[in-house]
């Protein structure tokens, strides 16, 4: 008896995780996982972003809610575009690859004569108000152009031979990392090679060249690092981290001592006490320890873990969509938002140096709110374009419409049914024979 109870208690898990494997199988799984992770994203940002901006502003005698409202402002224009790419198809995307990538590495050179420098990096540029940083863009260019060269070239049959696949991706990708790395911009430069990689990797390049473009992009960054002096100074202090929490390292301490004091529920929302200067740059690239600190370890767990969700669906939709374009530009943007998200976080607990790289849509800041929004957007088109996917989403559409406008159709039209339905007339059974299981006449048939 405890037996066989225990094994009907046992079988309800093997069936909850047969249903799980079932809704993450549908054709629309990648479409409903971006949305969602983006929206909870989106809003656990503007959350954090009026904590911490708040607290800096009040700090310093100014209005609590200025940042804020410029932030909400990026996700009242972000909103609108990432709903219009997601409604856009992919020749749009490829129309544009061209046009993005000459505007990329024009705005760059524009940021070098004429740009705002902060913490020895040139990346902003002015425009009243707003302040743009067009390196932030430059990685959605990338991908764009990048993606539309490598399949127009597999779809010309010319990717056997290396020249042909680097050539003229690897000069454009070179001239647009330099731009960046000329500003000093090592986080963004290395996000920019990491999209390189990723639509190489995708393309199928051969292991040995890989390798190679590999080795050569370490060595570029390391030469990079140590002709830096902020870089080079951010370098030694992870390696060697000496000093006290008011010294050189005291970003990084700070930080650590934030997202450790927050516990496993936080020391509650908005009662975060490192963010009133004790953590610097706390609503940007440190945002992620004033989180851990205000909601605790839970919060810094589903943070990880809606990004976790981000990646599943960005690769779910490069392995499933057909058209070699949306699945290169699905990986890129897939390895750049994941791959920056990491940095970020693994910096702010010391796995890693700081790089200065924004959490994305956490993050304060415009430019990279806005051109993630934009690379999400065009990652839903995609997404609406995997097998079955439309089919699912025209049957949806009206069954949605008729709720919305006869909530009670379908209760009212049920009593109907069933005064119409009869059942069927019993059927006449021979003599001497027994009745056996339900449908046994229709298998057997007459003798």
């Amino acid at each position: 008896m405890t037996a066989a109870a225990n094994g009907v208690a046992a079988r309800p898990a093997p069936r909850r995780v047969a249903s799980a494997a079932s809704l993450l199988g549908r054709p629309l799984s990648s479409y409903y996982l971006i949305i969602g992770a983006s929206a909870l994203l989106i809003a656990i940002g503007l959350v954090m972003v009026l904590s911490t901006t708040s607290a800096a502003q009040l700090s310093v005698g100014q209005p609590p809610y200025a940042l804020f409202k410029k932030q909400l402002l990026g996700v009242a224009v972000g909103l609108p575009m990432m709903w219009a790419l997601s409604r856009a198809p992919a020749g749009l995307f490829r129309a544009l690859a061209r046009p993005a990538i000459l505007t990329a590495a024009a705005s760059l050179v524009f940021v070098l004569a004429f740009g705002a420098s902060t913490n020895g990096a040139e990346r902003w540029i002015k425009l009243g108000p707003v302040t743009v940083q067009p390196s932030e863009f430059a990685k959605l260019a990338l991908v764009l152009w990048g993606a539309d060269l490598l399949a127009r070239k597999d779809q010309l049959g010319q990717l056997t031979d290396w020249r042909s696949l680097l050539v003229p991706l690897l000069p454009g990708a070179a001239i647009v990392v330099i731009l960046v790395k000329l500003g000093h911009d090592i986080g963004t430069t290395f996000l920019l090679l990491v999209i390189l990689l990723a639509l190489l990797w995708v393309i199928g390049t051969p292991g040995r060249l890989f390798a190679g473009l590999l080795a050569l992009i370490t060595l570029a960054l390391l030469l990079q690092v140590i002709t830096t002096a902020y870089a080079t100074s951010r370098l030694t202090g992870f390696l060697s981290p000496a000093g006290g929490p008011t010294g050189p390292n005291m970003q990084s301490i700070q930080g650590k001592w934030a997202i450790g004091s927050g516990g496993l529920f936080g020391v509650g929302l908005g009662n975060s006490p490192s963010k009133w200067g004790w953590v610097p740059e706390a609503s940007n690239d440190f945002i992620f320890a004033i989180l851990g600190e205000e909601l605790g370890l839970i919060g810094t767990v589903s943070v990880v873990l809606l990004y976790g969700g981000l990646a599943y669906a960005g690769l779910r939709v490069a392995r499933r969509v057909t058209d070699p374009f949306m699945r290169l530009a699905a990986a890129g943007v897939t390895a750049w938002i994941s791959v920056q998200a990491l940095v970020n976080m693994c910096a702010v607990v010391g796995l890693l140096p700081i790089t200065g790289v924004p959490l994305p849509l956490i993050s304060d800041g415009l430019s990279s709110l806005l051109a993630t929004m934009a690379a999400l957007g065009m990652l839903l088109s995609f997404a609406r374009r995997e097998p079955g996917a439309q089919q699912a989403l025209a049957a949806a559409r009206p069954g949605r419409l008729r709720r919305l406008l006869h909530p009670g159709g379908r209760a009212a039209a049920a009593p109907r049914s069933r005064s119409v339905a009869r059942a069927p007339a019993p059927r006449a059974r021979p003599k001497g024979r027994s009745p056996g299981p339900p449908g046994d006449w229709n298998m057997a048939g007459p003798r």
